[in-house]
């Protein structure tokens, strides 16, 4: 007989590492997190918004940390499996959007969005992997419709995004058997404070709604269910993947 899950979505008791806790698209992943009983680590490298963040989780522990600093992603994965006696998984939403052209953009902003993009996303997943093994677990990297598609302005965020689906695959190949999944959800473009400053442009907001089928921008709550499910049993066996929630932009 075949599996049936009474609640496919079910994370009561689970406890998770959330990267970018203060960010935008975390502002709905982690109040939905907490509704629903999970256990939280959040982490963020700006204060103000991790407190922010605290606010809609109570009883989450949070720690400022930066995902690109490989000790303190070691420390952020061993205080959670501390505070809750295990670690089920975790949601990367730390990332950084630098739109310029390809011969204005200042090369510095080029390799730091490589270093949180890319780099940061392999320290976590590697600092969650280690504390996981070996009952499994769930990894879910907040990708972009930028790993499959080509913006004029993106020559730095495009090549990130589509290294992290590249990565998020071969991470699935290692750690398959160890019963840990990883996988990717692509947003098209989502008015969060990230995006605020180029959303602000009527031009630009004009253009990015044009090439969204379904003709409006993303908002973070559009990626709650798929995160759900991803770290729930209705994800069990889906791995190696980048779900786009993006109103059709994928197919413009």
């Amino acid at each position: 007989m075949p599996k049936i899950y009474a609640d496919p979505f079910d994370v009561e008791g689970k406890a998770f590492i959330v990267a970018g806790a203060g960010g935008g698209l975390a502002s709905a992943i982690v109040p939905a997190l907490a509704e629903r009983g999970a256990k939280l680590m959040l982490f963020d490298i700006d204060a103000e918004r991790l407190a922010a963040a605290a606010i809609a989780a109570p009883g989450a522990e949070t720690m400022l940390a930066d995902i690109t600093d490989e000790a303190a992603m070691t420390a952020v994965a061993k205080a959670a499996q501390a505070a809750f006696g295990r670690v089920d998984g975790g949601v990367n939403a730390a990332g950084l959007l630098p739109i310029a052209r390809a011969l204005e953009m200042d090369m510095e902003i080029f390799r730091r969005c490589q270093e949180v993009n890319v780099t940061g996303a392999l320290l976590f997943s590697r600092a969650l992997a280690a504390v996981m093994k070996p009952g499994g677990g769930r990894i879910v990297h907040i990708a972009s419709v930028s790993s499959y598609v080509a913006n004029p302005g993106y020559a730095a965020y495009a090549p990130s995004k589509g290294a992290l689906l590249q990565l998020i695959r071969v991470l699935a190949r290692e750690w398959a058997a160890d019963g840990i999944t990883v996988n990717g959800i692509g947003p098209a473009l989502t008015e969060t404070p990230l995006t605020a400053d180029y959303l602000a442009d009527p031009e630009f907001r004009k253009n990015a709604i044009g090439v969204i089928p379904m003709g409006r921008l993303g908002e973070p709550e559009d990626i709650v269910a798929t995160t759900l499910l991803l770290l729930a049993p209705g994800g069990a066996f889906v791995t190696g993947q980048v779900i786009c929630v993006d109103g059709g932009r994928t197919l413009v």
